[in-house]
């Protein structure tokens, strides 16, 4: 029998009481456990394994004004990214728009950066719901989505909030936010009734109207505070659900390139946990992961649950009884909220 084994992988990070990462961990400093029941660590990697990071660049006219800076900053993230990482640049206006295929020649990255140019409406949840079915599926080994957006949605007319948000549940990526807020109180309308026909931009632009839009565009169109704390809510839970986290940027975006200068580091400075389930799963089931480490007074940061999709197919050759009894299983997909806590030796 041909097994195609069910391994569960589970990104780390691990940090001193100062916020110092703890870069020389190795396998034996690690105990993980599955709904309480320890298991063997078969795979573990390092931090130099590298990884592939999708940036995603809302150019929506929201940021007009500041897509120089966006770019600039772009460019210093991946300046800061080992020789072995790659990037792929995807932007989105109105569509979405791949600007670099994956690649580690930073001067393609560079020109994809470049390239990205002014769009109109935010289509949010079409792009994110594109990117985790599409572009994610293509790419082997540690990945990331890297998202700066302001969290709000103007014009998606396939994907909504739910249904991006059940698709992260299932992805085997990091999605990191940087979110700017481009709020702003004098175009605040608790009404559309200028124009009586139209919904406004959020920011800067707020007073050009757009046509009106379905009921399943899956969002607001920033016309309102509740647009954007709805906004705030959708980065955060996409972070949550998959084990990344969401950056503040300031509204003039002095410190965006900070921003991006954490997740490089973030991103190069994790640990890979793997293991075989010692109990057979069933079609989706739930559970829960604890990471432990074997020193005192450091933080950890693990996704803590999974849940299990179910078995694939099984080529078969004679073999013997004993052997006819296993089975081969799918990939569980890591998802959910992240555990993060101080975590001590188990002993």
């Amino acid at each position: 029998m041909r097994i195609d084994t069910t391994l569960v992988t589970v990104p780390v990070s691990v940090r001193d009481r100062n916020g110092r990462y703890i870069p020389d961990l190795h396998r034996e400093d690690f105990t993980i456990y599955e709904d309480g029941v320890e298991q063997e660590i078969a795979y573990f990697a390092a931090i130099e394994k590298p990884f592939t990071v999708v940036l995603v660049l809302d150019t929506s006219a929201s940021t007009w004004s500041k897509l120089g800076q966006i770019k600039e900053a772009a460019r210093a993230f991946v300046a800061e990214l080992r020789p072995d990482d790659q990037v792929m640049v995807i932007s989105f206006g109105m569509g979405v728009k791949v600007e670099c295929e994956p690649t580690s020649d930073h001067k393609k990255i560079g020109k994809g950066i470049g390239g990205t140019s002014r769009g109109l409406s935010t289509r949010l949840y079409d792009a994110m719901d594109k990117v985790m079915k599409k572009y994610l599926n293509r790419i082997q080994g540690r990945k990331a989505v890297v998202l700066f957006t302001d969290g709000v949605d103007a014009a998606s007319n396939h994907a909504t909030y739910e249904s991006t948000v059940h698709t992260a549940e299932e992805l085997d990526a990091l999605i990191y936010s940087i979110r700017y807020d481009t709020y702003d109180p004098a175009a605040d309308k608790g009404d559309v009734s200028d124009p009586p026909s139209g919904l406004r931009l959020p920011g800067i632009l707020g007073k050009i109207p757009l046509p009106s839009i379905g009921s399943n565009s899956g969002g607001g169109a920033g016309s309102s505070r509740a647009d954007y704390d709805r906004g705030e809510r959708y980065l955060q839970e996409l972070a949550d659900l998959t084990g990344g986290r969401v950056y503040e940027a300031s509204k003039d975006l002095r410190d965006l390139q900070t921003a991006f200068s954490h997740i490089a580091e973030e991103l190069g400075r994790q640990y890979g946990i793997g293991y075989y389930p010692k109990r057979k799963g069933e079609v989706g089931e739930r559970r829960q992961i604890k990471v432990l480490i074997n020193r005192p007074d450091v933080a950890v940061r693990a996704r803590d649950n999974y849940i299990y999709k179910g078995p694939r197919a099984v080529t078969q050759t004679p073999a013997s009884a004993s052997e006819q009894d296993k089975q081969t299983q799918s990939p569980p997909v890591l998802q959910k909220k992240p555990f993060v806590g101080d975590l001590k030796s188990p002993h």
